[in-house]
């Protein structure tokens, strides 16, 4: 079978590598040139909003599937018209607006934040009346890794980051003074099979991700029950097929959602390694309707990401049980280009490798 992704980053690159064992083969779509997936597969060059392109990417393929969530949803839907389309629109839709997203959460009884929409300064003056200070000012379409949003702690800091964001478009978050960040991978498959991978930890600096811990040191029974209950409303209520990953922060023994991803996710890397099916395979699988594999984690296991930089490969090669991908992206500041994967038969030996592994992946 022959699988279309819309996007061609490094995302796109991992579903193709799990993909070629299954004997599927793989088309992108990108705007770039440069896109990395185009090393492991065909890739057309083009704007996603042209439909020519999008009758010439569809033909010969049997679905279609996307590796970001910022693809047009106009584009999704006319190919929906021509072929399967996994994870539905629908997903995209929810996921590309933050109000619409926290309001979907929020209507399937899933704790949220309290948000107020910002379109004005007067929205903005209420706002902060409904979700206090300190707050996060944030875009509601588009900005990622910490892009296009602002702590604010005081009016003058919100009038202020309101001019900078665009004066409109907006929602206002209250700030969460959460114990730590977690998120689930969920995969659903076209039978309707659900299975779900252990709650991660994650930890972020300037806004990116560097490093998610698996399964989440800690984490309890109640807790990964509580999260699976919210990812299958969430998938039930999409009519989601593929993967799904839902951020939450922790406060005690509660959840609060933060954001979604209709897609196989930068927490889930681990996987490759450290479970017994990765994420990129089992999004494929639920594609096509194949039983999904186990979820379940082989010891313990770390993801660090390469921030832009090149690590010395040899010397992370040399420790016992590391996993170095490189996804062949030129290196910029800021620019995830790599990851390494660390795992362990317990989670004491994985902390003692912690810092050594760190130490790599910065540089040093």
């Amino acid at each position: 079978m022959r699988i279309g992704v819309l996007g061609g980053g490094q995302l796109g690159r991992m579903l193709a590598l799990a993909g070629y064992p299954l004997g599927l083969t793989f088309r992108f779509l990108d705007p770039s040139s440069e896109a990395c997936a185009g090393q492991v597969g065909e890739l057309l060059v083009g704007p996603f909003e042209d439909k020519g392109l999008l009758e010439r990417f569809a033909q010969g393929l049997d679905l279609v599937t996307y590796e970001f969530e910022n693809v047009p949803v106009a584009a999704a839907r006319f190919l929906e018209g021509l072929l399967p389309v996994y994870p539905p629109p629908k997903a995209l839709e929810v996921a590309q607006d933050r109000l619409s997203e926290k309001t979907f959460f929020r209507g399937l009884g899933v704790p949220t934040p309290p948000f107020h929409p910002v379109d004005s300064l007067p929205d903005l003056e209420e706002g902060l009346g409904h979700v206090g200070l300190p707050a996060l000012l944030k875009t509601r379409r588009g900005g990622y890794d910490g892009k296009g949003q602002a702590l604010v702690r005081s009016w003058g800091e919100a009038e202020g980051a309101f001019r900078a964001l665009g004066s409109s478009g907006l929602i206002l978050e209250g700030f969460v003074a959460f114990d730590r960040e977690v998120s689930l991978l969920a995969a659903r498959s076209a039978t309707g099979e659900v299975a779900f991978y252990p709650l991660v930890e994650n930890r972020h600096q300037g806004g990116i991700l560097r490093l998610s811990l698996a399964p989440a040191p800690g984490a309890s029974e109640a807790l990964r029950k509580k999260a699976e209950g919210y990812a299958r409303k969430a998938l039930e209520a999409l009519g989601h097929v593929g993967v799904l990953a839902l951020e939450f922060f922790q406060v005690g023994e509660e959840l609060l959602f933060n954001e979604m991803a209709p897609r196989v996710h930068n927490s889930g890397h681990w996987t490759i390694e450290g479970a017994e099916t990765s994420q990129f395979q089992n999004h494929l699988r639920a594609l096509l309707g194949l039983p999904l594999g186990s979820t379940a984690p082989r010891g313990h296991s770390t993801m660090v990401n390469l921030i832009g930089l090149r690590p010395d490969f040899q010397e992370v090669l040399k420790v016992p049980g590391a996993h170095l991908h490189w996804y062949g992206k030129a290196v910029r500041p800021g620019r995830k280009v790599g990851h390494i994967t660390l795992r362990r038969d317990s989670r004491e030996a994985l902390e003692e490798a912690l810092p050594l592994l760190l130490r790599l992946a910065q540089g040093a």
